[in-house]
């Protein structure tokens, strides 16, 4: 009876230092899971000359220079990945990406996002091919207009403000060179899209459109990150992107990319 005692109470004993050690590992783990607190993943979109790939699958760009430049000098490391664009926002609350930098506009859209910047300016135009009969926006009247999904134009045309004619028909695609294809290929009599993007599509290409006189809006663009997002980063990214445009920084990154810098200097 006392060898049966002695055996229950030998188990009961190991039990319970089975359970400490598994919280003790538990314990361990949780903080011990190897997240570098530097690193910051960057989502963006494959939108040259902002951001994209190059020929040996590195990446490039206005935005990725300057992001790499701005959280060097704060002491982070920035990740960037390619992202469905109309995700962003979920991706930015689920906690995958810690914020979007990739020519995005800020203009209307303060309150979604605990923003960055602005950090350059951009206008969103209206392009037609070459020998379009479209001159003005009062030419649109009846047309087909194509546009990228959640973008700034997409939200100018469904805002029916007046600004604009009635169209027959808007096509929104998920990717931004699709736009191009349809206007190229006549399935859309026009597209909208940010200057500088219609711009590096020609030189790439060497397809030819024309941007109409009047600007759609111009805009701003900033570095979004979640709005309950309570780091502070988008804070002192502000001010170190402020630096950089001080120092001259920035006008030499885009000088390597877009011609005529001072006019997407902010002021």
């Amino acid at each position: 009876m006392k060898n049966i005692i002695k055996f229950i109470l030998l188990i009961s004993i190991l039990s319970i230092f089975i359970i400490c050690l598994g919280c003790s590992l538990n314990f361990t783990n949780n903080n011990n899971d190897g997240h570098d607190d530097n690193l910051l993943i960057i989502g963006c979109d494959n939108y040259s000359p902002f951001s994209y790939a190059d020929d040996d699958g590195n990446m490039t760009g206005i935005d990725v220079e300057l992001a790499r430049e701005a959280f060097s000098r704060m002491g982070y490391t920035p990740q960037f990945i390619f992202i469905n664009w109309e995700d962003k926002k979920d991706l930015l609350e689920s906690g995958s990406i810690d914020c979007i930098w990739s020519s995005f506009t800020m203009t209307d859209r303060e309150s979604e996002y605990n923003w960055a910047g602005p950090y350059m300016k951009s206008n969103q135009v209206i392009a037609v091919n070459e020998n379009s009969n479209i001159q003005t926006f009062a030419d649109l009247e009846g047309k087909v207009i194509a546009v990228q999904n959640t973008t700034k134009p997409e939200d100018i045309i469904k805002r029916h403000d007046g600004s604009l004619p009635e169209f027959r028909k808007v096509i929104s695609v998920q990717k931004r060179d699709l736009i191009f294809i349809l206007l190229n290929k006549g399935y859309a009599d026009a597209l909208a899209a940010h200057s500088t993007s219609v711009d590096q599509f020609m030189s790439d290409t060497g397809l030819q459109f024309r941007i109409l006189d009047e600007p759609l809006q111009s805009v701003d663009l900033g570095v979004a990150f979640d709005v309950n997002d309570t780091r502070g980063i988008n804070i002192k990214l502000t001010e170190t992107l402020r630096q950089m445009q001080n120092d001259g920084t920035t006008e030499t990154i885009i000088s390597k990319y877009l011609s005529d810098t001072s006019k997407y200097l902010e002021d």
